[in-house]
């Protein structure tokens, strides 16, 4: 809705028509025809894995450049000397904004065991806080998902987190509240896993966090880095040296410091691994939409003969 009102808007201050279109069309028949056609010569797509690699089976007959933004798995590691109220807050809000349903989520909590037990005790109230309602509400924190089939999904992973040995500490569940009964509602749920468990390695996209601990440095890091996906990550701690070089450990296209989901239209965005490849925002965006090219010129045209008679 909110691309369509985009357009509305490109019409009212004067874009020519065909400039800007906006179709609302399914992925297999429109996204599809537009991968394989010879005229598009790029193709950007926010979207899932799956989806993202049929894209570029499609599009590589005709060479087309193809950009992706792709799914997720943030992890989003809690050293021992975070500033914990900060580090609850911000690690919240990472994960069950938008009700999850974002690439850049922070869906894997790390938290190192010496302070698991103290974070989870102020986590676990805040997210059972969480006011779930009509997203026209000013007053609600966390509205619906986006369908039925969706809203199942997310309520499976509880069921698969149980089965894998997992302990759902919170949620996983449709809210009781009769108001929002016909709404595609998922309560926050937190699930305590182990970093190979499905729960921690599949993407859920909704209000679902897993939570696991760790010891080391270098175990937070090899935690982080054990998914496919390479999108954004985050780390709490008071440790400037060790921000960095974690920050540089991760597998990530994106990391945040005692923050999380920050963006900026000059700070690059995108990941690596199946969370796709290229840019959008920054300089680097600018690169993937335009082509360098050479011209040589020889001013006076004084050159050696390359055939002297």
């Amino acid at each position: 809705l909110s691309a369509l009102k985009i357009a509305e808007l490109m019409a009212e201050v004067g874009f020519p028509p065909g400039v800007v279109n906006i179709i609302p069309a399914p992925g297999r028949t429109a996204g599809q025809y537009l991968a394989e056609h010879s005229g598009v010569q790029k193709i950007a797509f926010t979207g899932s894995t799956d989806v993202g690699r049929k894209i570029v089976e499609a599009s590589a007959g005709n060479l087309k450049r193809v950009q992706l933004e792709l799914g997720g798995k943030g992890a989003n590691i809690v050293f021992s000397d975070a500033n914990l109220p900060a580090a609850i807050n911000g690690s919240a809000f990472a994960i069950f904004h938008n009700q999850g349903q974002a690439c850049i989520a922070g869906s894997r909590l790390l938290l190192h065991e010496n302070i698991a037990d103290e974070f989870l005790d102020g986590f676990l109230s805040l997210a059972g806080s969480i006011r779930l309602g009509n997203p026209l509400d000013p007053s609600t924190e966390m509205g619906p998902l986006t369908s039925l089939g969706h809203q199942e999904k997310v309520l499976a992973y509880t069921e698969i987190a149980r089965q894998e040995g997992g302990e759902v500490l919170l949620g996983g569940e449709r809210p009781a509240d009769p108001d929002l009964a016909n709404g595609y509602y998922v309560t926050p749920t937190v699930v305590r896993a182990k970093p190979q468990d499905r729960v921690c390695q599949e993407e859920v996209f909704g209000p679902f966090v897993s939570v696991s601990t760790f010891r080391s440095d270098e175990e937070a890091i090899e935690f982080a880095n054990s998914t496919e996906y390479g999108l954004g990550g985050g780390l709490w701690t008071t440790n400037l040296q060790r921000a960095h070089q974690v920050a540089a450990a991760m597998r990530s296209g994106m990391v945040w410091i005692n923050c999380y989901k920050r963006v900026n239209p000059g700070s690059p965005f995108g990941g690596v691994g199946s969370s796709g490849y290229g840019r959008e925002m920054g300089f680097e965006a600018m690169h993937e939409y335009t082509e360098a090219k050479s011209v040589w010129v020889n001013v006076d045209a004084n050159l050696p003969p390359y055939y002297p008679r």
